[in-house]
């Protein structure tokens, strides 16, 4: 099972502690101090495993403690050092203080290291504590105490390109068909309840991995049928496939509802170059609606869409390496989180402000700006879904709570709406 979430208990380890000890050797009645400092508790590092590509390691073992130093020895011998802990963690995984929230590391790189928590300093041994006034001194220190932390380990997988669309759009059958990956597959709504990551080899010089994303349904942004934990995935991948199921009512109206739950969660997602592909071009009636779709679709901006069969392989690798010339005219580099900061969505969804304006009413807010300038009005279907997304964050509720009448403007962004009940 793909697991992309635990919460884990660490501790480094204790500092050993000094002795008090005496020099006790024969005819030296008085011998001096000689007790020994106690040993460092060992470190805990996190250490990225390229093999690993889950959290589930997690699921049976959540408290991890590095081992104390030992306590300082006769003769001024130190003890020793406690072994230093190191827990491996997949490519991808965000590291949170669990009781502040604060994201503390970002661990991308092949065996990059973090050190999350030092060990405790070894106590000095009383032979440090002589002086001119007292040859024999009876103190010590005992070792410092390790650090303990609760920490919260977020994967967010890492592929060149996310294949993304509806429920059912083919996805799964499609990583399935140019990968080794085998993802569950059923014609039900969220059947993939886990990101797969497959790798295709299209030649020698183009080897490209791919994450199949479960399809995001409408209120995803909010978390509405996990789809929050999904999106979190789309912000590591660089290019996407967006497929498109050529068998849906309206295959143009889900282009829309997927780049808009993108937006609402995150505005750069949909900023990520994208291939749009319709899916199940090998049966006759989506062969059909083909040229109508691609022209809508060219109406909104989209360029090129190409017509793919994932069952059949049709224009499969054509789209693939396209996808890939994308990718290499990529400039960017996800970086991780000490050097550039991943997107973070700053303001939160379910945020607005209602303010009376000049013969109407005039709402503010960013996500719903997004909605609204991602909503295409010649499509009742879209105007629909507009209103639901308005009454999801509270915006109706909030409108009539002010006193907005039928026939008053409500001004959202560059839009003016008639209201009507």
């Amino acid at each position: 099972m793909f697991i992309d979430r635990a919460q884990i208990h660490i501790r480094s380890g204790k500092g050993g502690d000094g002795i008090v000890h005496f020099r006790k050797e024969k005819y030296v009645p008085f011998g001096g101090p000689d007790g020994g400092d106690g040993g460092k508790g060992g470190d805990i590092i996190l250490e990225v495993e390229p093999t690993l590509n889950t959290l589930s390691n997690f699921r049976q073992k959540r408290k991890f403690f590095a081992e104390d130093g030992e306590n300082g020895k006769k003769q001024k011998m130190t003890g020793k050092d406690g072994k230093d802990l190191i827990i491996k963690v997949p490519p991808g995984t965000l590291v949170y203080d669990d009781q502040t929230n604060d994201i503390i590391t970002d661990l991308v790189e092949p065996e990059q290291r973090y050190k999350i928590a030092l060990g405790g300093r070894g106590g000095r041994g009383n032979v440090h504590f002589a002086n001119s006034r007292d040859h024999v001194p009876r103190i010590a220190e005992r070792g410092e105490p390790g650090i303990e932390r609760f920490l919260r380990l977020e994967l967010k997988l890492i592929a060149d390109i996310g294949i993304i669309g509806v429920p059912n759009a083919g996805k799964s059958t499609l990583l399935a068909m140019v990968t080794r990956a085998k993802p569950k597959i059923a014609p039900y709504p969220f059947t993939t309840l886990e990101p797969n990551l497959g790798v295709v080899e299209l030649d020698d010089n183009t080897i490209l991995v791919l994450a199949d994303i479960p399809g995001l349904i409408e209120g995803a942004h909010k978390g509405v049928g996990l789809g929050y934990e999904f999106l979190r995935h789309i912000q590591r991948t660089k290019v996407l496939i967006h497929l498109l199921d050529g068998l849906a009512d309206d295959p143009v109206l889900d282009y829309a509802q997927i780049n808009t739950e993108l937006a609402l969660f995150d505005p750069e997602l949909v900023k990520k170059p994208q291939v749009i592909a319709l899916n199940k071009i090998d049966i006759p009636e989506v062969n059909d609606r083909y040229p109508d779709i691609a022209k809508r679709l060219k109406k909104q901006g989209v360029e090129h869409i190409i017509g793919i069969s994932a069952i059949a392989g049709t224009n499969v690798r054509p789209m693939l390496y396209q996808a890939s010339k994308l990718l290499k005219e990529l400039t960017i580099e996800i970086r991780p989180y000490e050097e550039t900061p991943l997107y973070r969505v700053e303001t939160d969804p379910s945020q607005f402000t209602i303010k009376r304006a000049n013969n109407g009413w005039q709402v503010k807010g960013a996500a719903i700006e997004r909605a609204a300038s991602m909503t295409y009005w010649e499509y009742d279907q879209s105007v629909r879904r507009f209103q639901k997304i308005l009454k999801t964050l509270g915006i109706e509720d909030a409108l009539r709570e002010a006193g907005v009448k039928p026939g008053d403007t409500v001004f959202i962004g560059e839009y003016e709406l008639e209201w009507a009940d």
